[in-house]
């Protein structure tokens, strides 16, 4: 149990490959190039030949399954009793307009980019130790090697209360887990090809955008999107709680993390689209799995851009910062998942942040695309 546990607080630098300094020697040519973190493909991503389209054609493959996301501006920020430091203080944004996928990015979907280009996600690699501690304090000691697998993390619920304070508790560290097999060995995509995609890293996510022409959304554009048109909410479908009334999203019901009374119809992670559209018709803007962002993660950012008057398509910081984790480099992601409850991280709030090292992969982590409208 010391082994896994120790392993288990390296976890958000685990499957560690490839550094974004890497990252920067390649060029993909075909991404949307708003943002240059989304530019760069990883090392071992390699674009199969793909057949001659016209511009045209490919403009219209490229926005299908998307949502158009005109230009507006609002009050970013916490807005309940929820809000946690890092969403503070308000500020006032301007999105320029885009396009966003109306729902997670699918097995079936990234299996097809997996098959035209043969890319390995992190979770199928082993982590390489050399990487992976020049993001832990010095002196750090090396983790035993049986833990030094191919892997991804899987919750797993415990047998009662425990306390919230140490999620090691509820998360195993699964040998043979990743995007393929969501919950290890022996499990597999059969009957989920409609389901979102997990563990995936941002670096996987990344590339999958860059391969189908689009990028990753910033948080900026991401909360736009999330409320829907709408300033004053709280969630994606306007401020009643998400256990009132009728369901709304796929998230824990009951006691976490023993007790999921399922009142959604899923004790995990669901198909997309099983729940009612935001007022933009995205779906799953909260709750089922959390979203990367293309944005690095400070803390201290939304005072950065009141205080540098950031308002126009916020870029995110140029470097992460968590004080909690300072070696640990964080990418942000959105949405919560259906492991979110009011109890434990009411991440299912349009202004609701997470933070998570940018070479994590886990089983309630996906993402969705963007393309800058022209």
């Amino acid at each position: 149990m010391k082994q896994l546990a120790y392993i288990l607080a390296l976890s958000g630098l685990l499957g560690c490959q490839s550094t974004p300094e890497k990252k920067k020697e390649q060029h993909a040519a075909n991404s949307d190039s708003t943002l240059s973190c989304c530019s760069n493909l990883p090392d071992r991503f390699a674009v199969a030949g793909q057949p001659a389209i016209s511009e045209t054609t490919a403009a219209k493959a490229k926005l299908e399954g998307m949502v158009y996301i005109p230009r507006g501006s609002f009050t970013m920020g916490g807005d309940s009793i929820w809000g946690r430091p890092d969403e503070f203080p308000h500020h006032e944004v301007t999105i320029s307009p885009f396009y966003m996928d109306e729902h997670e990015v699918t097995n079936k979907q990234f299996q097809a980019f997996v098959v035209a280009t043969g890319y390995v996600t992190t979770a199928e690699l082993k982590p390489d130790w050399e990487e992976l501690k020049k993001q832990v304090p010095p002196g750090s000691p090396k983790p035993p090697e049986e833990m030094l697998v191919a892997a991804s993390l899987v919750f797993k619920p415990t047998d009662g209360p425990v306390s919230l304070n140490n999620p090691t508790i509820w998360w195993s560290w699964v040998a043979g887990a990743d995007w393929r097999h969501p919950e290890g060995p022996g499990s597999s995509l059969e009957g989920r090809e409609n389901y979102p995609v997990v563990h995936v890293s941002w670096e996987d996510a990344a590339a999958y955008a860059q391969w189908a022409g689009k990028r990753l959304p910033t948080e900026a554009e991401w909360e736009y999107a999330a409320r829907g048109g709408h300033q004053a909410i709280i969630y994606p479908w306007g401020n009643e709680r998400i256990h009132e009334g009728q369901v709304k999203a796929n998230s824990w019901d009951g006691k976490f993390p023993y007790e999921n009374l399922a009142r959604d119809g899923f004790e995990r992670a669901a198909p997309v689209k099983q729940f009612a559209p935001n007022g933009y018709g995205l779906y799953d803007m909260a709750g089922n799995v959390w979203e990367w962002c293309a944005d690095w993660y400070r803390s201290d950012y939304y005072q950065t851009c009141l205080t540098e008057g950031i308002t126009h398509n916020p870029p995110g910081p140029d470097q992460p910062f968590d004080p909690d984790e300072p070696y640990a480099q964080k990418k942000v992601t959105r949405g919560g998942s259906f492991l979110c409850n009011d109890q434990y991280c009411s991440g299912f709030r349009v202004a609701a942040r997470m933070k998570t090292s940018w070479d994590t992969s886990l089983n309630h982590t996906g993402f969705r695309c963007v393309v800058s409208a022209k």
